[in-house]
């Protein structure tokens, strides 16, 4: 491993809270069918509700963020904490990436 390769990853590991995502966006999708379609639409642009996310396009990190923190409850959203309570590591990591590797409709909708 060369020296640029050893210290990116050790300042990426020195950034607090950093998430490094995995995930099969395949298996994401048909996660997503199963639970998220029905408030935030089967590829994450339309949500059942102003007040939910358009899920598509997010970064994928910030998507793993998101759910763990639901899951722990340092996001407070009961629904969500419900939802994310059932879910493994390996479950948000394929979650997040399925909808960051969707086109955000957010654009067309002006």
């Amino acid at each position: 491993m060369n020296i640029r390769k050893i210290a990116l990853a050790a300042a990426l590991a020195a950034i607090p809270g950093l998430v490094l995502a995995a995930g099969n966006a395949e298996n994401g999708k048909a996660k997503a069918a199963q639970v998220c379609s029905a408030c935030h639409g089967p590829d994450g642009n339309k949500p059942s509700a102003p007040d939910q996310p358009i899920l598509a396009g997010q970064y994928q990190d910030y998507l793993l963020k998101a759910l763990s923190d639901y899951k722990s409850g340092k996001r407070a959203n009961p629904i969500m904490k419900a939802f994310a309570d059932t879910l493994s590591k390996k479950d948000m990591e394929d979650l997040a990436a399925w909808f960051s590797s969707q086109k955000s409709g957010l654009h067309d909708q002006r």
